[in-house]
């Protein structure tokens, strides 16, 4: 056998060693991006629920909620398989996103916002007839 170790490298220089992935890291992944979509479905019940028994702000409603809804489905998937390809390439920079989660309650904000604006508008005309 030879005394030399299995591994060398020229003195100064680093040896890269693979880097194991815990199976936890896609779970966690999977795990967010289903908590995502358990949002989604949700808020799709609620714009489901506007649009058969709501009026015509109730309309209008359903159709912001179910555009947060499905932005909030592709932003989910996006993340999802830009996390997944960064967890198989190993990377070791770090997986969060602090703009998306900001847009998307941005825009939650600004559909609960319209709707409660319509129907301070519509109960204002209603009260005046």
């Amino acid at each position: 056998m030879s005394s030399q170790p299995l591994l060398q490298s020229a003195p100064g220089k680093r040896i890269a060693l693979p880097t194991r992935v815990e199976p936890k890291v896609f779970f966690a992944n999977e795990r967010t991006f289903l908590s995502y979509l358990n949002f989604t479905v949700l808020l799709g019940g609620l714009a489901i629920g506007l649009l058969n028994f709501g009026d015509s702000v109730g309309r209008i409603s359903a159709g912001l909620f179910t555009l947060v809804a499905m932005g909030t489905m592709l932003y989910a998937l996006i993340t999802f398989h830009w996390r997944a390809r960064s967890i198989r390439m190993r990377g070791q920079g770090g997986f969060d996103d602090r703009v998306g989660p900001t847009l998307l309650a941005i825009a939650l904000a600004v559909a609960v916002l319209v709707n409660f604006v319509l129907r301070v508008v519509e109960g204002g005309d209603e009260v005046g007839k």
